[in-house]
């Protein structure tokens, strides 16, 4: 506990004002449902048993199984008021959903039919592919997922790779913020804005209380309307990555970016990966100095990890 205490001096953070958030007190987030629990009605019986406010999942149980609206439900009864919300990156395609077609990519280069949205592969995350997220066609797909999440009964969308203007902002090694787009003639950060809108729009018509809860991203909060059309927002590896701890300057950058919807009532969720206990009673102690709703767990999403407020 001393060492703890002795990284915690060196990262005193200007702590966020700590106003009313209509939000959860915990959450989860299970991307790999299957590795979970090896049986679909297992992996409901256990989520809805697992005491969290929210629940973030992928749209399918196995990457096959779609979610259905039944076991939703059933997932939601385990307590009450909680949310159920869907996992959707709309800032990269991954190879293993069922838009993409396998004759876009022959493993070293993508052919002549594969479509103009898509770009190189995060060297990253093998099978996710940049895009460009203001194409029309690459929108559509996004869409008609949303149209179907909120179908099956998914409470909102939890959406993934809003930080992916941020590609497209590097030049030779330098970030330039505010870049234009020469396709749209406007910022790749006002593109994210408006393309986070308009499936919160989407999500609405279905749901008018849908939630939209965008995945970092932090820096575009200074947009009003991107602030005014979330419920909230997530953030990765905001005190440590992984067994680091975050330098100071990143740290205070992000939270200085969360300020203005820490004052609008609503909830940041911070997601840490750290694996050694020191760590993540760090990351613990920050979040909750900071108001933040905490969850330590794994990188690949397998587990509930811990959660609190």
């Amino acid at each position: 506990m001393k060492v703890i205490a002795i990284i915690l001096s060196l990262f005193v953070f200007p702590a966020l004002p700590l106003v009313h958030a209509e939000g959860p007190g915990s959450f989860g987030y299970v991307l790999q449902a299957d590795a979970f629990a090896k049986e679909k009605s297992l992996a409901v019986e256990r989520l809805a048993a697992c005491g969290r406010d929210w629940i973030i999942l992928d749209a399918s149980f196995d990457g096959e199984l779609p979610w259905q609206r039944e076991e939703l439900d059933a997932i939601r009864r385990g307590l009450p008021e909680r949310k159920v919300i869907a996992y959707l990156s709309i800032g990269e395609a991954e190879d293993y959903r069922s838009y993409w077609r396998k004759g876009w990519s022959d493993h070293s280069a993508f052919t002549s039919s594969a479509p103009a949205w898509l770009c190189g592969e995060n060297p990253e995350w093998k099978g996710n592919y940049r895009v460009k997220y203001w194409n029309p066609d690459w929108q559509k797909i996004i869409l008609e997922s949303v149209d179907e999440l909120m179908a099956h009964g998914f409470d909102g969308v939890y959406l993934d790779i809003v930080d992916g203007f941020e590609t497209f902002e590097e030049v030779g090694g330098q970030y330039i913020d505010d870049r234009i787009n020469p396709e749209t003639q406007q910022s790749y950060r006002r593109d994210m804005v408006q393309w986070v809108k308009a499936i919160g729009v989407r999500a609405r018509q279905k749901n008018p209380q849908a939630l939209v809860i965008p995945q970092n991203g932090s820096a575009l909060l200074v947009q009003a309307d991107f602030a005014a059309a979330i419920s909230g927002i997530g953030v990765e590896d905001l005190f440590t990555e992984g067994n680091k701890v975050q330098p100071k300057s990143h740290t205070e950058e992000v939270l200085a970016h969360l300020q203005t919807i820490k004052r609008m009532g609503k909830p940041v969720l911070v997601i840490e990966y750290p694996k050694r206990d020191e760590r993540r009673a760090i990351s613990k102690s920050l979040a909750k100095e900071n108001g933040l709703v905490w969850l330590v767990t794994d990188r690949q999403l397998k587990t509930l990890g811990e959660s609190g407020k």
